[in-house]
């Protein structure tokens, strides 16, 4: 399975989520692949990977061709695997815009990998770019991380719009599996948004949200997944929670 973590803003929780959802998936020795993305390289520094040492990354995987295979390499989280990202990713629209069936290209290449695990998770850009479209293209299911704030409901009207028109002119299979709310923290404006953004989306959203917590701004610092940093938190429990939405989702909305 394969699971595209999209949002076209920045600063939504999108590598958090892509990370610790990660984690999560994995604990009863699930195997999970993590496909960062993004140029600016969050998951794999969360993961601690230095910037010194990204490459071979998914860039290379994109543009020049390298096998998914010689990119991957583990984690400090049993079970869980790393395809680092890097800068060139940022050029990665320039490089690829007179390549044939270009759209494609992330699916073709995670052909040989994906069987070897249970779950890949691919955090993207915060754009609908051309990689965000190979993500896309190449996602079973689509999980929206979403922050209780006016702007980003509105941008996921937008969004939701732009994954449809990517499924009617390109053949896109990725199936929305849900909006999840991150960030989320106390105040009159929060409650609004929450209300608001379930009263529109209804089932759509999970029932279990990301709340803003000390614990999560210090995992990435400490290299950690919040599992390893805090695992009683109840950043945790929430992580542990959205992981049996996830996989309850994909048992009965198929």
């Amino acid at each position: 399975m394969v699971l595209a973590v999209l949002n076209n803003k920045g600063g939504v929780g999108k590598t958090t989520t892509s990370v610790n959802l990660g984690a999560a998936l994995a604990a009863p020795r699930r195997r999970v692949l993590l496909v960062d993305l993004d140029s600016q390289s969050s998951a794999s520094l969360w993961c601690g990977v230095p910037r010194t040492h990204l490459r071979p990354s998914s860039a290379n995987v994109l543009l020049d061709n390298l096998p998914m295979l010689k990119t991957v390499r583990p984690t400090s989280t049993p079970h869980v695997d790393l395809v680092p990202s890097s800068t060139e990713l940022a050029n990665a629209d320039l490089r690829l815009c007179d390549v044939v069936g270009r759209e494609l290209t992330l699916h073709h290449a995670l052909q040989p990998v994906r069987q070897r695990y249970d779950f890949t998770i691919l955090d993207c850009p915060p754009s609908l770019s051309l990689i965000g479209v190979n993500a896309l293209m190449a996602a079973d299911a689509l999980l929206i991380p979403v922050t209780p704030q006016f702007l980003a409901i509105e941008g996921l009207v937008n969004l939701l719009a732009a994954v449809d028109q990517v499924r009617t002119r390109l053949g896109s299979k990725a199936r929305l599996l849900g909006v999840v709310l991150t960030i989320v923290a106390p105040g009159r404006g929060t409650t609004e948004a929450r209300e608001r953004l379930r009263s529109q989306y209804r089932d759509r959203v999970f029932h279990t949200e990301i709340a803003a917590s000390r614990a999560l701004e210090d995992a990435p610092a400490a290299r950690k997944t919040i599992f390893q940093h805090a695992p009683r938190t109840r950043s945790a429990d929430a992580f542990n929670r959205l992981a049996g939405e996830v996989l309850e989702r994909l048992r009965t909305r198929k």
